[in-house]
C-alpha cells in the first residue's frame, strides 16, 4: 500500500516537472520571437538604403525618389519614432525644370471692332508738337509700329505717305490717325517716303518706293497710300484691304463732301499686295501735280477689277488747308498720259522703278525713308 502511494506521488511529480518544462519552453519561445521581431525591425531600417540601391545605387529609385521601409505594426508606433534626426520626410520638391504653359492663341480680331466711336471732330487750330503726340501714343513702338495685344489682326498694313516739307501737317496726321488705327485693331506701320532735293515732285513714284521699301521691313499684305493733309472724320472707315482695290477718301470737305467724278481715286487708297502687282504698281512718269490717280484707276479697271468705296457718310475727310507746294505745279502732260494707260502700264510701274535710297530713320511714331528719285525727262521741243 505504501509502495503504491509512493509511485503515484512520483508520477504526479514527474508530470508537474514536465508541465513546468513545457511552460518554460513556451515562455522562452515567446521571448525569443519578441526579441527577434525587434531585431528584424532594426535590420529593416538598416537596409532601407540597400533596398533603394537596387535602383540607382544612391538611395533613390527611378526618377530620383527615395524608398523607405518601416514596420508600423507595433502599438503606438509612429513613423517619426523610427527616423533619425535630419531624416524626417520632406514635402516632395517640384521638378527643377518646370515647363511654362504655352499661352492660349489669340482670337481673330473682329471685323467691326467694338471700340469704334464713329463721327469725329477734326480741327487744326490748336498747336501741335511731336512730343505731345508721342505722349498720346505710348503703345506705338519705334518706327510707328503697332499690333493689337488682345486679338490676331486680319491684315498687316503698311501706311505709305509721299512727303516733302510737310512737317506741320505730319503732326496733325499722326495725332489723329494713330488713335484711329489702334481702335480699328490693325497691325500697322507708318512710313514717310521723303523726296530729297528740290526737283519736281512725283507722288506716284514715291508710292512705288514705299511699297518696295516697306516689304524690306515686314511681310505686309496690305498697302494704304495716303496724302499727309487728309484726316478721316469717321473711324468706321476701316484702314485695311478689301476684295477689290479700295478708295477711302470719297467725300472731302474740299469737294463739298461729294465724289468729284466717278473715276476719282485720289487722296487715300488701298491695295492688297496681289492687287498692286496685278496693275504693275503705279506709274513713274507723272511729274508734278495731277493725273496719276486717274492712271491708277485706269489700271484697275483695265485689269478686270472694280474700285470699292465706303458709304459716303463714313468716307468723309478734312483737308489741312495749304498753298500749292513749290515744284509741284500741274503736269501739262497728264491728260495725254491718262489716255495711254493701256499702252504704258506694262512697262511703266513697279517693274521699272529706279531710285537711290539715302537714309532710313526710325522715329517713335513713324519711319522716315529718304530717297532720290531723279528728275523729269526734258519736255519734247515744239517746233
Amino acid at each position: 500500500m505504501t509502495r503504491l502511494m509512493l509511485g503515484r506521488t512520483l508520477e504526479r511529480i514527474c508530470k508537474g516537472v514536465l508541465l513546468l518544462c513545457l511552460l518554460h519552453f513556451l515562455i522562452m519561445m515567446i521571448l525569443y520571437f519578441d526579441v527577434y521581431s525587434q531585431h528584424f525591425d532594426l535590420f529593416s531600417r538598416f537596409n532601407n538604403g540597400r533596398n533603394g540601391s537596387r535602383t540607382n545605387g544612391s538611395g533613390t529609385g527611378a526618377g530620383g525618389h527615395h524608398f523607405y521601409f518601416y514596420n508600423l505594426s507595433r502599438p503606438n508606433a509612429t513613423l517619426a519614432s523610427y527616423l533619425a534626426p535630419g531624416e524626417q520626410l520632406l514635402p516632395s520638391a517640384k521638378p527643377e525644370t518646370e515647363q511654362t504653359p504655352s499661352p492660349k492663341p489669340l482670337p481673330p480680331c473682329p471685323e467691326i471692332p467694338p471700340g469704334l466711336v464713329g463721327r469725329l471732330l477734326i480741327e487744326f487750330s490748336s498747336q501741335m508738337t511731336m512730343e505731345q503726340v508721342q505722349r498720346e501714343n505710348p503703345n506705338v513702338t519705334e518706327g510707328g509700329r503697332y499690333t493689337p495685344p488682345d486679338c490676331r489682326p486680319r491684315w498687316k498694313v503698311a501706311i505709305i505717305i509721299p512727303f516733302r516739307h510737310r512737317d506741320n501737317h505730319l503732326k496733325y496726321w499722326l495725332h489723329y490717325l494713330h488713335p484711329i488705327l489702334r481702335r480699328q485693331k490693325i497691325d500697322y506701320g507708318i512710313y514717310i517716303i521723303n523726296q530729297l532735293g528740290e526737283d519736281t515732285f512725283n507722288r506716284a513714284k514715291l508710292l512705288n518706293v514705299g511699297y518696295r521699301e516697306t516689304l524690306k521691313d515686314a511681310e505686309y499684305d496690305c498697302f494704304i497710300f495716303s496724302d499727309v493733309d487728309l484726316i478721316p472724320m469717321d473711324d468706321r472707315n476701316l484702314y485695311h484691304c478689301y476684295d477689290q482695290p479700295r478708295h477711302f477718301a470719297i467725300a472731302m470737305d474740299k469737294f463739298g463732301f461729294r465724289l468729284p467724278y466717278a473715276g476719282y481715286f485720289g487722296g487715300v487708297s488701298g491695295l492688297s499686295r496681289k492687287q498692286f502687282l496685278k496693275i504693275n504698281g503705279f506709274p513713274n512718269e507723272y511729274w508734278g501735280w495731277g493725273g496719276e490717280d486717274d492712271d491708277i484707276y485706269n489700271r484697275i479697271t483695265l485689269n478686270g477689277m472694280k474700285v470699292s468705296r465706303p458709304d459716303v457718310r463714313i468716307g468723309r475727310y478734312r483737308m489741312i488747308k495749304h498753298e500749292r507746294d513749290k515744284h509741284n505745279e500741274p503736269n501739262p502732260q497728264r491728260f495725254n498720259k491718262i489716255q495711254n494707260t493701256k499702252n504704258t502700264m506694262k512697262r511703266d510701274g513697279i517693274s521699272s522703278l529706279t531710285y537711290r535710297l539715302v537714309q532710313v530713320k526710325r522715329f517713335p511714331l513713324y519711319t522716315n525713308i529718304s530717297v532720290e528719285i531723279g528728275k523729269p525727262p526734258p519736255r519734247p521741243f515744239k517746233g
